[in-house]
């Protein structure tokens, strides 16, 4: 499945922060940086932008904020480096503090927004244009925006935004082939000076089988993560993605390294990926923030109260 425009972004420790704070240390981050560098990936999406005055230090890791000086101790030495993105959520970020793309070493900032705050993300994005970025909206929740309010916020970010990709996004993983490729043909129907993008989660195991589907309509930017960690359930796995793609460019073999490496003991500390409770939340169309918490108490295997807790308040 080769297609030169494809772009691959691992959103690894951005997506995989979810689960710890953001608290992965530098070495751990570095080594990812190099191996998504060496594996050809075009970008590594290193974490949010997020305000110091919003979030504490103290709860939460470097990746949360994103800090230049840090970004830097990343990937210095590293030859031929992957483009570095950051994610800002409406309303989350000191604007001002962002400085221009020719004084930072981010490349890219991805704005996350709900169909709802699409003006909100254009005035974003286009800000972020206007001093240098590449930038793309990823509209989240995409399950749950009614057909007329997607179609307004796709008109609208082709009409008014300079973001360069609109991304496809199911914060939930509740979607089905067929769904991905009525949302393809629908962005691609609207979005003609557009990109479009894939970030497909894995509560029902169809990440990757989604993300195929959105370029077999057409998306050129693919999301996916080293060993599919993420937040819940995680995300489409960059080594599947590889072996799928079938692009020179890309070499699954530093991927396999660093899974063996870094991600097989550290799934033993935290816990991402396909879980009973986590297919429940996706097959709800549920956000999994009930099922993460399930996870974390003494009644985490008791999956048929859960699944009737669940349905319970949806009749409520």
């Amino acid at each position: 499945m080769f297609r030169e425009a494809i772009k691959v972004m691992d959103c690894t420790i951005r997506d995989g922060g979810l689960m710890n704070n953001h608290q992965f240390d530098l070495d751990f981050v570095r080594d990812v940086y190099k191996a998504v560098s060496e594996s050809g990936m075009d970008y590594m999406e290193i974490g949010y932008k997020n305000s110091r005055r919003m979030f504490s230090a103290e709860e939460y890791g470097l990746w949360k904020f994103c800090d230049d000086e840090d970004i830097y101790k990343v990937i210095q030495g590293v030859e031929n480096g992957a483009k570095v993105s950051v994610m800002v959520d409406i309303g989350r970020v000191d604007i001002e503090d962002v400085k221009p793309a020719k004084e930072s070493p981010v490349d890219m900032i991805r704005v996350a927004c709900y169909a709802k705050d699409i003006d909100k993300a254009i005035a974003m994005v286009n800000h972020f244009h206007s001093i240098g970025y590449e930038t793309t909206i990823n509209i989240m929740a995409i399950s749950r925006v009614l057909e007329n309010e997607l179609e307004e916020a796709l008109v609208q970010a082709e009409k008014e935004s300079k973001a360069d990709v609109v991304y496809i996004v199911d914060s939930f993983g509740s979607l089905y082939q067929e769904s991905v490729e009525y949302l393809m043909k629908k962005f691609k129907s609207i979005l003609k000076t557009k990109e479009v993008g894939m970030h497909m989660h894995n509560h029902q195991q169809l990440a990757f089988g989604n993300t195929i589907e959105g370029i077999i309509h057409g998306a050129n930017y693919l999301d996916a993560t080293i060993f599919g960690m993420g937040r819940a359930a995680g995300n489409c796995h960059t080594e599947l993605l590889f072996g799928f793609l079938k692009n020179p460019k890309f070499d699954i073999r530093p991927v396999l390294d660093i899974i063996a490496k870094r991600f097989i003991p550290l799934r033993e500390k935290i816990e991402w990926g396909y879980v009973i409770p986590y297919m429940i939340t996706g097959m709800l169309d549920a956000h999994p923030r009930t099922a993460i918490a399930l996870r974390k108490t003494d009644k985490k295997e008791n999956y048929r109260e859960f699944y009737e807790s669940l349905i319970s308040s949806d009749m409520d």
